[in-house]
């Protein structure tokens, strides 16, 4: 069942590649790779030197005397997994971690991270740069056969990859600048580079709809190149407009509505309270973790949600997924609730451990310095 749902997310790449095509690596390959990976925390590029290396892991794996895959394959494979089938692996690490004795799903821990975007940190000037370089590698993709059917192609398939190096390093000088002079200097840099993105952006368009048009005798060879056109160029322009409404006008954006990354346009800024950076780049998930450190469900944060309200969904997937109630249920301050004991006495939880936010009373101040509370 677990193969076959991967085997679904696969083959949503291409439109027929379950009938045409060479043969891939095979499924439950991957689904073990994923797991080499994570046991021991490491790259795609490391988790295929060791596969690669170690005999171990090729029997693990399903490898055998085969040649290891490619550290590029199980990129792709990331990019194509859906949250249902990464559910329901979770679900079944937890099954076969019960039949092995590592944990008995007496316990949950509830806490929740930020898991961060791999992008460098998310200025204007450094999108703006992000954008052009962006466009500029799909443009010379499209100049094979634009180029024909384009007028004046030479000038529509510029990179201005030297304008945009020239930008940055003009910036930088700038950067640790006082006064306004410097000032005027930057405001005179990030003109350039938001008008270098806008003209990149018509030349992709142009790209585009000259590829469309030579596209009639190969029309799966332009559709792999006008996708990720067209989900790019809508990004693209609302960076230009946010850059220019921010720097150049003074105005201020919705937080929401702004992206981070070109790749990743999920990516948030999410504000920490506590010490270290002041702020962290990615999205915030919460994770149930159970004895002998097994995560049993994992959910990710949608712009708005808190973490008041992952105590019920952790008190209906445990029994859904271990076959009983936990006896002990823990948390911070932020997963408090006036309503959170009943639904722990509703659940069958003996033990529910989560410090109140707010005013204490001294009922509460006794209860949480008791033993059974601090030590269950």
């Amino acid at each position: 069942m677990l193969c076959a749902q991967a085997r679904a997310d696969l083959v949503r790449r291409y439109p027929r590649p379950g009938q045409h095509g060479r043969q891939s690596t095979p499924v439950e390959a991957l689904l073990r790779l994923v797991v080499v990976k994570r046991r021991d925390n490491g790259s795609d590029e490391e988790t295929e030197e060791r596969v690669a290396d170690s005999l171990v892991l090729r029997w693990v794996s399903r490898v055998s005397c085969q040649r290891a895959p490619d550290d590029t394959t199980l990129m792709r494979w990331a990019t194509t997994r859906q949250p249902a089938t990464l559910h329901a692996l979770t679900d079944r690490v937890v099954q076969v971690a019960q039949q092995a004795r590592v944990t008995q799903g007496r316990t949950v821990r509830l806490d929740g991270t930020v898991a961060q975007t791999p992008i460098h940190h998310p200025t204007d000037s450094r999108l703006l740069v992000d954008r052009v370089r962006g466009r500029s590698r799909l443009i010379r993709r499209g100049k094979p056969t634009a180029g024909d059917t384009l007028a004046g192609g030479r000038a529509a398939c510029r990179t201005r990859w030297r304008a945009r190096r020239q930008a940055l390093q003009r910036i930088h000088r700038t950067v640790r600048q006082t006064g306004e002079e410097a000032a005027g200097q930057r405001r005179v840099v990030y003109e350039t580079r938001v008008a270098t993105a806008q003209q990149t952006v018509r030349q992709a368009e142009r790209v585009r709809q000259a590829r469309t048009e030579a596209g009639a005798s190969a029309p799966r060879r332009v559709a792999r190149v006008r996708e990720p056109v067209d989900q790019v160029l809508p990004r693209v322009s609302q960076v230009i407009h946010h850059a220019r409404a921010r720097v150049l006008e003074g105005q201020k954006a919705p937080a929401d509505a702004t992206i981070r990354s070109l790749f990743e346009p999920h990516t948030r800024v999410i504000p920490r309270v506590k010490g270290g950076a002041a702020v962290e780049v990615g999205r915030t998930v919460v994770c149930d973790a159970g004895e002998g450190g097994i995560v049993s469900r994992f959910d990710v944060w949608a712009d708005g949600v808190t973490e008041h309200d992952e105590l019920g969904s952790a008190l209906t997937h445990h029994p859904a997924v271990c076959g009983h109630p936990p006896r002990l249920v823990t948390g911070d301050r932020g997963l408090h609730r006036p309503d959170n004991a009943r639904l722990a006495r509703a659940a069958g939880v003996r033990h529910l451990v989560i410090p109140s936010g707010g005013h204490v009373s001294p009922q509460q101040r006794a209860r949480e310095k008791d033993r059974t509370w601090r030590r269950p």
